[in-house]
């Protein structure tokens, strides 16, 4: 599958093998990611397509967002990708 805008993915490879991330920008075969915590959304983690997994089209507001080229929070970013791990806590914020 085809990873675009606002997809989740899961790293194949590097450091941060396993770790998940939302796909901020594509620049040719190369993907800007941030998961909220360790990479933020003002400094994304440059990372080859080949070098990670489709996880998920995530169909939230966030994705709503950053197709929209509206600003995002690191924290709306942590609370998607909690869902995504299994970490569901609606009343706590970021």
């Amino acid at each position: 599958m085809e990873i675009a805008k606002s997809n989740i993915v899961r790293s194949d490879a590097g450091r941060d093998k396993g770790k998940l991330f939302v796909v901020l920008a594509v620049e040719g075969e190369y993907l800007l990611l941030a998961d909220g915590k360790s990479r933020k959304v003002e400094s994304p983690k440059r990372k080859k397509r080949r070098h990670v997994l489709f996880v998920a089209d995530d169909g939230t507001r966030l994705a709503e967002k950053i197709k929209g080229q509206e600003k995002i929070t690191n924290s709306e970013l942590r609370r998607t990708l909690a869902t995504y791990r299994g970490e569901v806590h609606p009343d706590q914020e970021g």
